[in-house]
């Protein structure tokens, strides 16, 4: 499935702008996502990444994260930290690789947490900016997604963020903005793995 076409039909569906909860992973990343959908949606982002180690490197990331939204003029939904509700989904995969057996699970507790404050709050759809990533795949999040769709019964937009150059726009955004970007996901397993590559 081409998940950026499928996206494209969704907003040519719409009749006015609709309200989105868009889960975001990192200011970097959150750039061109926004950038791409703000004409036709009326975007909040919420940034909810209990896998985020240590504390310090959460609390930069996040101080980033709402930098860059306070100069877009976007909307953000403030959340607590939770690190243990990660640290109790992943148990018994701490010693998965990098993009193993424990990233979809990760996936799933962010963007199950986003459908539901969607729901919870009247939004129209929830999304996610995970696919700009080209460590991530697009298709596991998607099919996530929908499954959460289903389950909280709010419309998930199909994504795929990294096609038509999301991924180096973000970057360039992130440049324009002076923008930290870290050097690893964010778990303390990644950052293992990325020290031992």
């Amino acid at each position: 499935m081409n998940y950026n076409e499928e996206m494209k039909k969704i907003i040519a569906s719409l009749d006015s702008k609709k309200k989105l909860l868009l889960h975001s992973c990192c200011g970097p990343c959150s750039t061109s996502v926004i950038e791409r959908l703000k004409d036709y949606f009326d975007i909040t982002v919420l940034y909810y990444n209990p896998n985020i180690e240590p504390k310090e490197e959460y609390l930069h990331r996040k101080s980033e994260q709402l930098r860059v939204l306070k100069e877009l003029n976007i909307k953000s939904m403030d959340i607590d930290y939770l690190n243990e509700e990660y640290h109790a989904k992943i148990t018994g995969y701490e010693s998965e690789p990098e993009n193993g057996l424990r990233c979809p699970i990760c996936y799933e507790l962010r963007m199950a947490k986003t459908a539901k404050l969607a729901k919870e709050n009247n939004f129209d759809y929830f999304c996610t900016t995970l696919t700009v990533s080209p460590h991530k795949p697009s298709k596991i999040i998607n099919e996530i997604g929908l499954k959460l769709e289903k389950e909280y019964q709010i419309k998930y937009l199909l994504s795929d963020f990294k096609k038509e150059d999301g991924y180096k726009r973000s970057i360039e955004l992130s440049k324009e903005y002076d923008l930290y970007r870290q050097d690893y996901c964010g778990c303390l397993y990644s950052r293992r793995n990325n020290n031992e590559e």
